[in-house]
């Protein structure tokens, strides 16, 4: 919603099966509202039925992962263009069939990369792509952002529904590391519970150790002693890359660039859905290339 506002866009309408949405208020008092999505639908039909000024142009998706599907697919019915939030599907033949809608309908679905906007990555980036081309950086990934209980009785911690942590929390990083460091050559798992997931990624240009966890006992403990409920930490050859800041206005220039016409396409999600598919279904192993967090279980 702030990124709708920031870019002086409207909110019309919005759908939610929960009715406990009142940060509405903040940004859109006015909107629209329903928990029913049959009379949400006849909505924005009859919106662009009348060919009116308030026809819907784009249908922004936030909802459970294993609905994005469907909800892209509503959109482009709809005539609106989706804009959709990560992961854009749960296997990569979903990505093909939203191809098939995009061609047939004519109208677009546009996916929120947001860490692709993010100054340090942009930077890492360039300065991969200036570095020798046969030379593969050493990477270490950790991701720790703690839940409570809640979220283990959630559709998050269905594997059918989100996908499991590696595809609900570490698309985002796969992603980014693919955008950074090029094509996956090789996936590996060497952990896969409900609360954490390690293993092993190997790009054109980096080998990618990379652990993920929902577990507050897995910040470190003098973290821990300061109050701190996250850890994260990507590691390059040695050195700490910096990145902590500059996310709060990565939502508000994924939007500014969809509207430009420069938004990320569907296309450009596969390799980390093909990743986090992979993960999914891989037996985990121990080898040599587990991450250090691992080695310690």
């Amino acid at each position: 919603m702030r990124a709708i506002k920031d870019t002086g866009n409207a909110l019309t309408v919005a759908f939610d099966v929960n009715d406990s949405v009142g940060i509405i208020d903040s940004h859109f008092p006015d909107a629209e509202f329903f928990t029913e999505f049959e009379r949400f639908d006849r909505h924005i039909y009859k919106l662009g039925r009348n060919k009116s000024d308030k026809a819907v142009d784009f249908v922004s998706i936030c909802s459970p992962n294993y609905l994005h599907d469907a909800h892209c697919r509503f959109a482009l019915r709809s005539g609106a263009d989706a804009i959709c939030e990560k992961p854009i599907v749960l296997n990569p033949w979903n990505l093909d069939g939203l191809i098939e809608m995009e061609q047939d309908t004519g109208k677009r679905i546009y996916t929120i990369l947001q860490l692709r906007h993010h100054p340090a990555i942009i930077k890492l980036r360039e300065q991969v792509a200036h570095a020798a081309k046969d030379s593969k950086h050493e990477v270490d990934l950790t991701y720790i952002t703690s839940r409570g209980r809640w979220y283990l009785q959630s559709w998050k911690a269905d594997l059918n529904k989100s996908g499991g942590i590696a595809t609900n929390i570490g698309v985002h990083f796969f992603d980014m590391l693919h955008y950074i460091f090029g094509p996956l050559q090789e996936n590996r798992v060497h952990l896969h519970e409900d609360q954490r997931a390690s293993g092993y990624l190997e790009f054109e240009h980096a080998r990618v150790r990379w652990y993920l966890s929902i577990d507050i006992n897995d910040v470190p403990a003098d973290a821990r002693a300061k109050g701190q409920t996250t850890w994260r930490s990507i590691t390059v050859d040695g050195q700490e890359i910096e990145f902590s800041g500059g996310f709060t206005d990565l939502h508000t220039l994924s939007y500014q660039a969809i509207l430009a016409g420069k938004g990320f396409a569907l296309e450009e999600n596969r390799c980390a859905i093909e990743a986090v598919a992979t993960i999914r279904k891989s037996t985990p192993v121990r080898d040599d290339s587990m991450h250090p967090m691992v080695s310690k279980r």
